[in-house]
């Protein structure tokens, strides 16, 4: 293990270390413990980079919020009319639900953490935010607010989905919501 200076990436392993492991075993299987094995850091590190436990796990979700923020960007900055952002919303459809499972299990975990804990529904409130900023850069702010729930639930369907429909249906549906 390095230490202290010799080790300047130390609290983004530990970030990482988390989302891997809640991925792994749920928000109910972490502590403090079993990040810094997974981080291979000194248990120490833990209190040194954060106050608690809730402070580590609302850095590493928002963290990953900000990954998938990432990823609407990604899809809708290249929309230059709005046709090309219906394809840009059905796109960003089905690269979440045939990404990373991980993603999945991590945003699932986010949401179940803030209806437990109200303390974590400004984090989930921040994201919607956001993700709904981008699309209302292509669409009014009721069609974005309805375009991120069936981003959302498209997105879901598909990914648990044993045999998931395919992107004709998922653009008619994106048509619906968006038409004029």
């Amino acid at each position: 293990m390095a230490t202290g200076h010799t080790d300047p990436q130390r609290r983004e392993r530990i970030l990482a270390a988390t989302l891997d492991l809640i991925t792994e075993a749920g928000v109910a299987g972490v502590s403090h413990r079993k990040i810094a094995t997974r981080a291979q850091v000194p248990l120490g590190s833990m209190t040194y980079h954060f106050t608690g436990i809730d402070d580590l796990l609302r850095q590493a979700f928002t963290r990953f919020a900000d990954h998938i923020v990432a990823v609407f960007e990604q899809h809708l900055s290249r929309a230059d009319s709005p046709e090309q952002a219906r394809e840009a919303v059905t796109d960003l459809i089905h690269t979440l639900s045939e990404g990373p499972r991980r993603d999945l299990v991590l945003a699932h975990e986010l949401y179940t953490l803030a209806a437990r804990r109200p303390e974590y529904r400004q984090l989930t409130q921040d994201w919607m935010n956001r993700s709904r900023h981008l699309l209302e850069q292509h669409f009014d702010t009721d069609t974005a607010r309805q375009l991120d729930a069936l981003i959302e639930g498209l997105t879901l369907h598909r990914a648990l989905a044993g045999s998931p429909h395919d992107r004709a249906l998922t653009r008619r549906a994106v048509d619906r919501i968006t038409a004029p």
